[in-house]
């Protein structure tokens, strides 16, 4: 978690200048999720993994778990997530959601002429696979 403080510190701090006759701005990140999650790596060192997915329409993902939370933030169409024990969840383009660990559960793009993309961060300990095959 202290990555993400300093990345959104760094970002605080960070300005960008608007040559010519504009006016000068400072870029300012705004929270598209925000949420406190447990399970998260607690060794001395994590690794951080930033994916991108693009899901066919009508495409699945495999059947899996993770050990670890994972942030989903949708780029592109809708993205469905079926977890067991729980009411599926539709992200649509802009929106983000956290997958929680050890939850089995499927993907799903159900769109019929569109394709969704997303962009995956996971945070595990080092040489953690991005998931497990669930059976």
């Amino acid at each position: 978690m202290r990555w993400m403080a300093g990345l959104g510190a760094a970002l605080a701090v960070s300005a960008i200048s608007i040559s010519g006759a504009a006016a000068q701005e400072q870029a300012r990140p705004h929270f598209v999720l925000r949420e406190v999650v447990q399970g998260m790596p607690r060794g001395e060192r994590q690794e951080v993994q930033v994916l991108t997915a693009t899901i066919a329409p009508g495409q699945a993902t495999a059947f899996h778990t993770h050990r670890f939370p994972v942030t989903v933030y949708v780029l592109e169409g809708a993205f469905t997530l079926e977890m067991e024990g729980r009411e599926a969840v539709t992200i649509p383009a802009g929106g983000a959601m956290v997958e929680p660990p050890h939850v089995r559960m499927t993907g799903y793009n159900r769109s019929t002429v569109t394709p969704t993309r997303v962009l995956i961060v996971y945070v595990a300990d080092p040489g953690t696979p991005f998931l497990d095959p669930a059976h």
